[in-house]
């Protein structure tokens, strides 16, 4: 029993996508979540988006394909709009920007788009006059976008944080029985959910969910995460109930640069040693 490990392309602003596989490839890694950061394809936006009538398909298959041909998987399209714009006109640009990266992840066939809800700047996460106007409108917007998703045979992984209108894993569960689809599945970051939500909580209430995890570390009461074994994270508990219900699903880290990247990934493979399943 081994740990395979990934990192989110994002983590490599300064590199070229060949120059990013390569190397994630050099450094035995096996998986990324693209995120289309990269000094060749510059057009992520957290929380918003981009212009992406550059970007043709045929770029978007070159740049896939360079990970592939370096042996590292591309577990998904790191999307992370906001899905709780109040505009309606923004809104329904986010969702046309989300719905031209599931197209992107079709033609390349990559199982996963992600994102997490969004968020209003200075209003992010449950504000008791809006709360429930939020939560209904993220739940109609993943109801069209899973529509999509299926039309083009792509999964979308949401990413529940104790920060955003969905802050558990409780009502993440809540919000994939409102939405009523198969395509939506769970990106789990457990540094986002520590704080109201044990180790064991998460997988009880997710682990059929999970289309891939974020490997970060969070102290309960921080705001924002840490690198893995920085803060509460009972690592050897988690990979404990990782192997034991979700083996082999991608295991991707976050929060991570050039220059500490392996050492954190080491920390991951000594924390997994410590497994007794």
């Amino acid at each position: 029993m081994g740990m395979d490990v990934g990192v989110v392309s994002r983590s490599f602003p300064k590199l070229s996508n060949k120059e990013t596989a390569e190397l994630l490839s050099s450094k035995g890694f096996k998986w990324t979540e693209l995120c289309f950061t990269q000094t060749d394809s510059n057009y992520w936006v957290y929380n918003g988006r981009s212009d992406l009538n550059d970007l043709s398909n045929e770029q978007s298959i070159n740049i896939v394909e360079t990970y592939r041909e370096n042996d590292i998987e591309v577990t998904a399209i790191g999307v992370f709009t906001n899905l709780l714009e109040r505009d309606e006109k923004e809104a329904e640009k986010n969702l046309g920007y989300f719905e031209r990266l599931m197209e992107i992840a079709s033609i390349n066939h990559i199982p996963y788009v992600s994102s997490e809800c969004g968020f209003i700047p200075g209003r992010r996460g449950v504000n008791a006059d809006s709360y429930e106007a939020d939560f209904q409108r993220l739940v109609e917007n993943l109801k069209w976008l899973a529509i999509k998703a299926k039309e083009y045979n792509v999964s979308i992984a949401l990413e529940p944080c104790v920060l955003d209108v969905v802050p558990s894993a409780k009502r993440m569960v809540d919000l994939i029985d409102q939405v009523g689809s198969d395509q939506l599945k769970v990106l789990l970051d457990p540094a986002n959910l520590i704080a109201n939500n044990s180790e064991v909580e998460m997988f009880s209430y997710l682990s059929q969910y999970i289309a891939y995890f974020h490997g970060k570390d969070r102290k309960v009461n921080d705001t924002y995460g840490r690198i893995i074994g920085d803060g509460d994270i009972d690592w050897p508990l988690f990979f404990n109930l990782y192997h034991k219900y979700t083996e082999g699903v991608p295991f991707i880290m976050e929060y991570v640069n050039m220059e500490n990247f392996t050492d954190v990934r080491d920390q991951v493979i000594r924390f997994d040693k410590k497994v007794s399943v």
